[in-house]
């Protein structure tokens, strides 16, 4: 799960890699609960980031934490601090 937390005034997300393809970037898949207003369950939410990966050290299935920083390109606007688990 999703664990917000923050590092000064930027978001710091954990997430799962789910593809390293492109060269320096890699896209993680961050899942957060939040419950249901009427029928007060809990549901998995999902959402893919893009973040940058200077050394390109994560493969797919690492579990990764990533921080907001400044555009880099269209779509790419956080930044690997580091990796957690590497996938087996």
């Amino acid at each position: 799960m999703a664990e917000f937390k923050y590092q000064g005034n930027k978001r710091l997300l954990t997430g799962l890699v789910i593809s390293d393809k492109a060269d320096k970037t890699i896209v993680v898949r961050v899942e957060t609960l939040v419950k249901h207003p009427l029928l007060k369950k809990y549901i998995r939410r999902r959402k893919k980031f893009m973040a940058h990966d200077p050394a390109n050290d994560c493969g797919v299935g690492d579990t990764v934490q990533i921080v907001e920083s400044r555009p880099m390109s269209k779509r790419k606007r956080w930044h690997l601090v580091k990796i957690l688990e590497k996938a087996v």
